[in-house]
Formats: structure tokens, sequence, C-alpha cells
């Protein structure tokens, strides 16, 4: 999730990728009987709950009931390892026991499922502004920890049907080299496959899903039941416009959509006051951002699908409603339309918080009334 996150990005120089021969498992019998368009993030539950409200009320059957009435067709259903583990390893039992039960009433309601698992105690995708520090990517003790969480997973969810669930391995892999993805990656992948043969498993790319890197994540070859996933929060400085988590907090003047965010002496002046970092991440605030400039952030990632002949899936994007109202909408209506006109997936971040479907009230009050206008966008009734 890079709604309360944003670590500053390093872009990787485009190459010429090839897949790894993955070990000979058996093939699954039906890659498409997963088949999702349309869905939503259920954040700050059993994934980086703040404490907002309590866990049987922040999310329940009736949520689930609603979704599935917009026109949505799945939900993506972040958790993390602190929620459901106990400290000393061990699954906790009455969490997993919420996630299986969450399942079941989206099996009721017709909708299906992703369960990603979002952070590790070894992993967090905004580490560096969290205070905490990665280990996955040195510690092979730490390696084998995140098959053994996925062992467990699978364990108590292999029951479910194929066309029901799917699996993501990790949330936002932000390794120095992605190679140490796909090295973890391939180690996950073969697990996974000797247990469950015929589970969909979507994968993102190292560095945040970020969609130009998708071109360095290596995938087993002929695996169809593989989707691809992307993250995509582009331009920083509209969709996260205000948000006291990021540094572009310090600019609280006028943003557009579409067009330039900020105009032309606006941005000269804050790419003179900002460090390095901080330029990479509004760098392309001054351009000219329309559905156009969206589908070229996302070519990367579109290509590489396609070349490998797999669905592709945006599961996180949002804007922050502290945008102008016009602006925001705009923004949605372009990018659920390139979504729609490619054949992506995608999932909005977030079903209840700022960047919910819900009318935001701040952190005293928290969701008002659906917003009907956002909810059309996302999940046109046909």
């Amino acid at each position: 999730m890079i709604s309360r996150s944003i670590l500053l990005p390093l872009l990787f120089a485009a190459v010429t990728v090839t897949t790894y021969s993955a070990p000979t498992l058996t093939a699954p019998s039906n890659p498409t009987s997963f088949v999702i368009r349309r869905g939503t993030n259920i954040s700050h539950w059993l994934s980086q709950d703040f404490g907002w409200a309590p866990r049987e009320k922040w999310f329940t059957e009736k949520d689930v009931r609603f979704i599935a009435e917009q026109g949505f067709d799945h939900i993506r259903l972040p958790v993390d390892e602190k929620e459901l583990w106990l400290l000393d390893g061990r699954p906790n039992a009455d969490e997993f026991k919420r996630l299986v039960t969450a399942i079941e009433w989206c099996r009721k309601a017709g909708l299906r499922v992703i369960v990603d698992l979002h952070t590790l105690n070894s992993h967090h995708f905004n580490a560096a502004n969290e205070g905490l520090k990665i280990t996955l990517w040195t510690d092979p003790a730490a390696q084998e920890h995140l098959l053994t969480l996925w062992r467990d997973l699978s364990r108590e969810l292999r029951h479910f049907p194929v066309d029901l669930l799917a699996y993501e391995v990790l949330n936002e892999p932000v390794a120095d080299d992605p190679e140490d993805w796909n090295k973890l990656f391939a180690k996950c992948y073969t697990m996974l496959r000797g247990a469950e043969p015929n589970r969909v498993l979507v994968v993102g790319a190292n560095r945040w899903q970020m969609p130009e890197n998708v071109p360095f994540l290596k995938v087993p070859e002929g695996d169809k039941a593989i989707i691809l996933s992307f993250h995509t929060y582009a331009p920083m400085l509209l969709t996260h416009y205000k948000a006291d988590w990021v540094p572009t907090k310090v600019y609280t003047g006028p943003v557009s959509y579409p067009g330039p965010v900020v105009d032309a002496a606006t941005f000269a002046h804050l790419t003179k006051d900002y460090d390095e970092g901080l330029k990479n991440q509004i760098g392309n605030a001054s351009e000219n951002w329309g559905q156009a400039r969206l589908r070229q952030e996302y070519e990367p990632a579109i290509r590489r699908a396609r070349e490998l002949g797999l669905q592709l899936y945006c599961g996180e994007f949002g804007c922050l409603p502290t945008v102008p109202r016009a602006a925001r909408l705009a923004y949605y209506r372009d990018i659920v339309g390139i979504f729609d006109s490619e054949n992506i997936a995608y999932a909005n971040w977030e079903y209840m918080g700022d960047f919910g479907v819900y009318e935001w009230l701040g952190l005293k009050d928290l969701c008002g009334k659906p917003d009907k206008k956002l909810l059309r966008i996302l999940a046109p009734r046909k």
C-alpha cells in the first residue's frame, strides 16, 4: 500500500529479461477459473490496523454484501504477519478464523478473494518512513519464515475452491536488487505449487510493484495460473495531495487534473527547494497528465503481460479526497477507462479509509455516506 507509504523509487533501466525454468510440476488444470475485473481493498482490518474501530465492526458481512451489490466482483484482502501470527510464530487461531469467515462471506455473496500477505516482521514496504529495517533479503531464516507463513495460510485456506480464492505472495517487495525478489518468489512458487498445483498466484514486481519494474520480474514458463500485478499512484503530488505521511505535505497550494498538477512557476520553486529524493517523487508533476500520460505510465506492464500471455492486475490505485472534487473524479474516470480498454483487472485502494469509497470524515468520525459518483466510476452497473 502506498497510501500511507511512499518511499523514493530507484528506477531501473529497461532490459530484456528471460524467464527461468520452473521445476516440473502438475500444470494448473483450469487456469481461467479465477476471473476478476473490478475489486476493492479491505484495508486497516487484518493489515495496518490503526485501531480506528473494533475489528468486528470495521468490516462485516454487511460490507461484503454492499460491495457485491455495487458491481464489484472481488476483494483484495491484505493480511499482516503481526495480525495473524503470535509473537512465538504460531498462528493466531482467532484471527485465522476471522480470515476464513470473511472468505465464506464472500463466497456467499458471489465475490472472489485475493489474500495478500501485506507486511512481514522482516519486510515492510514503507520501512524507511516507519523506522523499520528490512532483513528479508539478507537473512536466510527470514526467507524460510516467509515460506512457513504461506504453509500456514495454505493449510488453513486450501479447502477453498480455486475459482474463489487466489494468493498474493508478498505486497510491494522492496529489494535493492530485483534478482533477490525473483529468487525468493521462485522458492515460494515451488512450495505453493507443490501444495496447491491449481491455485492462482498473484505476483508483483520489485520496488513497490511499480509498472516500470514489471519487465524485471521473472515468472515460470507456461503457468497461466499467474496474475501479474502492479500498483500506481502517479502523479504523487496529485494523488497524495496534503497527505501528512509523505514529504510532499509541505505543498498546500492548488493542484489540477487533467494537465500539469502545478503550474511551471510553482514546479520550479518546489524542485529548487527539495532534495534529490523528493525531486524524484514529484518530478513528473509538471507534465501534461491525462489518459495518454497515464497509459504511458503503465505501458511496460501492459507490454510484458502481453508477451507472457498473462492477466494484468492493478492491485492498488487511488486519489485522496483533498484533491478538488472534479479533478479527483476525472482522474478515476481516466484510469478506469484505461484499465477497461486494456483488459486490466483492478482493485482500488480502498474500501473504507481516507482513499475510500465512503465520505472520509477524519479520524474522529471516520466514514460517512457512500460516494455514489465514485462507486459508479469504479463499478459501473450494467
